[in-house]
């Protein structure tokens, strides 16, 4: 009996992060053992459905470094979805800014050479910034990126 693939979904504080059951949910019926994790400004903003994304994976959401002698709390990940991802959180990524256990996962996933997902969303004003000209590249961890379609709107103040 082979065992069951581990998937990491991190979630950042935009918009789809309100969807991210659907994911999991989807990931789930797929076969995956599912554990998601969340930036701290999805932990304070309240942007996710936790109980119905905890019901969908069978497991708690997370957004914090578990504490000194705590037990580790999730299976090592056999693959990394990051959806959806900021631009704040892609460039930390890039430069290799370890300062949220999110953070700390999805950096810690390239050094370990497991194939990461990174599914961005942030505006066209966003997008327009130089650092942002291309964040994969720049840094290498990015095995794919999500395509920004129709539904990325031109940014209005």
């Amino acid at each position: 009996m082979s065992k069951q693939r581990v998937l990491y979904i991190i979630v950042c504080a935009a918009g789809p992060a309100a969807q991210v059951v659907r994911l999991v949910e989807a990931a789930v019926a797929d076969g995956w053992d599912v554990c998601v994790i969340a930036t701290p400004a999805v932990d304070a903003g309240g942007i996710l459905n936790v109980p119905a994304v905890e019901a969908a994976s069978g497991r708690p959401v997370r957004s914090d470094w578990r504490r000194a002698g705590e037990v580790k709390r999730n299976p090592p990940p056999d693959a990394v979805i990051v959806a959806p991802m900021t631009m704040n959180s892609v460039n930390k990524w890039a430069a290799g800014i370890a300062g949220t256990y999110a953070l700390g996962l999805l950096t810690e996933a390239v050094g370990l050479g497991l194939p990461v997902v990174a599914l961005p969303f942030w505006s066209t004003a966003l997008d327009a910034h130089p650092a942002t000209r291309p964040p994969g590249a720049r840094c290498g961890c990015c095995a794919i990126w999500g395509c920004l379609g129709a539904a990325h709107a031109r940014h209005r103040w």
